[in-house]
């Protein structure tokens, strides 16, 4: 899917370690990972996880299917507190994706819709300032559990 461009406000006060390293794995500036020997890099990563009126989610760095990923800072970093207050209350809202408390890596998400479930469960980092019509076309993509009907790359990426 070629869908265009996103544009994402990134909340540094608030989350000011995830930012960092969502920043990081847009421009590729750390280079391969000691851990993976992976590109620590979302451009060529794919959305794994597209679920139908929930969240589009990519980032998995090392695997690409969901099961992977990794931070800047290692495996695995903890949750920001400011940023678990942070609200999922509309489509566009960018946040960490987890296996729980303190497990953030690569892998994030971007909401299709609201989804007050993730309230207070992942570090938000951001929302769609420009380009809400690229993530409608990517929730085309969408099933109902979460298998993309569609192949959905992260072509390029970078800081403006």
């Amino acid at each position: 899917l070629r869908a265009g461009r996103l544009v994402i406000s990134l909340y540094e006060a608030e989350a000011p370690k995830a930012v960092a390293n969502f920043k990081a794995l847009c421009t590729g500036e750390k280079g391969i990972s000691k851990e993976s020997k992976k590109p620590l890099h979302y451009k060529g990563n794919r959305f794994h996880r597209i679920q139908s009126g929930f969240v589009a989610q990519g980032g998995d760095v090392t695997r690409g299917d969901g099961s992977g990923g990794e931070s800047i800072y290692g495996k695995k970093f903890n949750d920001e507190k400011d940023a678990l207050k942070l609200k999922h209350d509309r489509p566009g809202v960018v946040s960490m994706a987890n296996s729980g408390k303190n497990s953030n890596s690569s892998q994030f998400f971007i909401t299709l819709a609201p989804a007050p479930q993730c309230d207070g469960k992942h570090v938000v980092v951001g929302v769609v300032e420009d380009g809400l019509a690229v993530v409608e076309a990517v929730a085309k993509c969408a099933s109902a559990d979460g298998t993309p009907a569609g192949t959905v790359v992260i072509a390029d990426c970078g800081l403006l």
